[in-house]
């Protein structure tokens, strides 16, 4: 996963054009990746696809032609989307233009003007105070076109068509932490998923723009909408923070409960908030006309590490046993949710004899023999078609494992069966 990033990290990325569509090429060359696109104009909801933008150079320099702001020293020097530039300006002039966080003196911005046509330059708070009054040489090489919006996205299929969606953004430039980490996380979990078999849901895992990328994506699979059972929002997975879970705007939604039940039985420093309508893309799949059980699991929230959108959210701010500690989480939520549902007993007058199924026998011998039968009563006792295993195993306080192994033990025999299309 590091090193992943590690590649990425030096592409420009944007909301739209080349950076964009060289990240996509190289995740499609780790899982198979599907390529999705929309034309500038286009429609969608309230909003309109942007132009494309694409950059070739951009700098400024002094009066003796040397750079002082170096788009190829640091993508991050300038602002995304901005609109063609060539002119000389006095240091007045270029100021107003030109950006940078006193609060972090040593540190670039990073800042975009993707819907309204603007250009200016970020860098360092001392890089700034310390130009000198002179006459500046501007030049930003880029384009604002017709173009495409583009995406990608993996299907992992599985026995439903009912789907869990893991949902990252793919549009910033030089970003390591926001960004990139749930980019490689999103990737290493989609490996394991195709590596492995017997998955109850199907997994689709989305590598689009951030806000628009996700408003393009609801309104052009309306149809699609009612297949998705669970929705994530990976993000900020890297850094040296503990796990946060944003819950969905559905208060009572599956992926809230079982996500909270992962992350407290890790035993792992972790913290649950409710929904707002302000962070990443959660809030667009849990607007009021979408609906959707998503939430939003992270390691420390949108804006709230000091490296956030800055030149210092780099790779030395990420951390690979962060990394995998993330991707552990994910893939424990994916296997839980995989396995929970509701079941009904075959068997419901009275308990049915374990003993001549040879049930009690299998287990027998095992240090946790005791209370993988008291999982396979609870389980024959509570599935009548309106307890989930999940509600089981909190009220029975047996860890959920062993409680979704006596109920997939008891429909191989017959005794329990899965209630289709039903969710916790």
């Amino acid at each position: 996963m590091f090193a992943l990033m590690e590649r990425l990290y030096p592409i420009c990325r944007s909301i739209t054009g080349p950076g964009v569509a060289e990240t996509l090429d190289i995740i499609g060359q780790q899982i198979p990746l599907e390529i999705h696109d929309i034309a500038s104009g286009t429609a969608v909801f309230d909003w309109t696809v942007p132009k494309q933008w694409t950059i070739r150079d951009a700098f400024v320099k002094n009066s003796r032609g040397e750079r002082v702001i170096d788009f190829r020293a640091h993508n991050l020097h300038v602002m995304s989307y901005s609109c063609p530039v060539n002119t000389r300006l006095s240091l007045a002039d270029l100021r107003l233009h030109l950006h940078s966080d006193p609060e972090h003196p040593d540190w670039i911005p990073y800042r975009t003007s993707y819907y309204r046509e603007d250009w200016g330059f970020c860098l360092a708070h001392s890089a700034l105070q310390a130009l000198p009054d002179d006459d500046y040489t501007v030049c930003i090489d880029s384009t604002l076109e017709d173009g495409k919006l583009i995406w990608g996205e993996c299907l992992i299929p599985g026995a439903t068509s009912d789907e869990i969606v893991i949902s990252t953004h793919i549009c910033h430039p030089s970003l390591a932490n926001d960004n990139l980490s749930g980019i490689a996380v999103s990737v290493e979990l989609a490996k394991g998923l195709l590596a492995a078999s017997g998955s109850y849901y199907s997994v689709r895992i989305l590598f689009i723009p951030g806000t628009i990328g996700s408003i393009v994506w609801l309104a052009t699979n309306v149809e699609r909408l009612k297949m998705i059972r669970h929705g994530l929002i990976a993000v900020n997975l890297g850094d040296p923070g503990h796990l946060h879970y944003k819950r969905s705007r559905r208060g009572d939604a599956e992926i809230n409960r079982v996500v909270e039940y992962v992350l407290h039985g890790r035993k792992d420093d972790c913290t649950v908030i409710d929904f707002s309508p302000y962070g990443y893309d959660e809030r667009q799949f849990c607007s009021p006309g979408i609906n959707l059980p998503f939430g939003c699991l992270s390691r420390t929230p949108y804006g709230q590490f000091p490296e956030y959108h800055t030149s210092a959210d780099n790779m030395r701010l990420v951390r690979p046993e962060a990394l995998a500690h993330s991707l552990a989480a994910y893939r424990e939520i994916i296997q839980v949710l995989n396995r929970n549902g509701r079941f009904r007993n075959l068997q419901p007058m009275c308990e049915p004899q374990l003993g001549k199924r040879g049930l009690y026998g299998s287990i027998g011998g095992r240090s946790d023999a005791k209370e993988r039968q008291m999982a396979m009563l609870w389980v024959l006792n509570f599935s009548d078609g309106e307890h989930s295993l999940l509600d089981i195993a909190e009220r029975a306080g047996i860890d959920f494992d062993v409680i979704a192994d006596a109920a997939e033990i008891l429909t191989q025999h017959g005794l329990l069966a899965r209630c289709p299309g039903a969710n916790a």
